[in-house]
């Protein structure tokens, strides 16, 4: 008898189960189909996406690279073109890479103001990948140190120099060489020394601010010697070794850290 009533119990709460799930499928079936149907479409959506994405970015790097070959093969017009049309059209990434190399095509070409100005439209754009931008920040002080003063140079290296920079020993040569020229030979020997110094700074750059330190060493002996009739102090060859220009950065490989990985 107990078994009976405990089939009895199984089948009226199956029914009841049964009953309660037509009634929450009349009220809401229509809402699971269409939750499944925007599942469905939003998986097919998002590979689609995905898919176009990344064929648009092989031939964005495609279109890059051609337009570095013509810069490389002396063909300026046809290269400004080629990334003019990258820069305006392409994969975000390559489209920042394109106004970079515009950028040091002109500077390469003797067209300070323009590369500068190129320069500081992508450092100042939100949308631009921040070690680009800082890599722009960085040019543009380069270009302007014949003619910025001492209080402009500050102002653009200062962001720079930071430890967690990844351009931080570039800035920092770069404002050292930017204090001797202005005459700040104390300024100037605090940066050098201290770069000159460290074991973490690329050897090119360590030895570049060991070549200017020297200059600094000779300004500071003619300034405090008796006038002799002046003398020249420092050789131009070294202030050129100096000055070398900054190393763009290599658009097929993953973004350089340039100076030295992030702490």
């Amino acid at each position: 008898m107990a078994d009976q009533h405990d089939t009895l119990l199984r089948q009226v709460e199956e029914e009841l189960r049964r009953e309660r799930l037509e009634q929450f499928w009349q009220h809401y079936g229509i809402y699971v189909i269409a939750a499944a149907v925007l599942i469905v479409v939003g998986v097919g959506g998002y590979k689609w996406w995905e898919a176009r994405s990344i064929a648009a970015a092989e031939e964005g790097g495609l279109r890059y690279e051609a337009a570095v070959l013509l810069a490389s093969s002396g063909k300026a017009n046809e290269a400004k073109a080629a990334l003019a049309k990258i820069a305006t059209e392409g994969p975000e990434g390559y489209a920042q890479l394109a106004r970079l190399k515009l950028a040091g095509e002109a500077a390469k070409a003797g067209r300070r103001e323009e590369a500068t100005a190129a320069y500081e439209a992508l450092a100042e754009d939100g949308s631009a990948d921040p070690l680009l931008r800082d890599y722009a920040r960085l040019q543009a002080a380069a270009l302007r140190l014949d003619t910025a003063d001492w209080t402009e140079m500050k102002n653009r290296l200062n962001p720079l120099i930071g430890d967690e920079n990844a351009w931080r020993y570039s800035a920092r040569e770069l404002l050292g060489l930017a204090a001797y020229r202005a005459g700040r030979l104390d300024e100037a020997r605090g940066a050098l020394s201290a770069l000159a110094t460290d074991p973490k700074a690329p050897p090119s750059i360590r030895e570049r601010a060991n070549n200017i330190m020297s200059l600094v060493v000779a300004s500071e002996l003619a300034k405090n010697a008796p006038s002799s009739g002046g003398g020249s102090v420092g050789s131009t060859d070294s202030l050129n070794k100096a000055e070398r220009p900054v190393t763009p950065p290599d658009p097929k490989a993953a973004p350089a850290k340039g100076d030295g990985s992030k702490k």
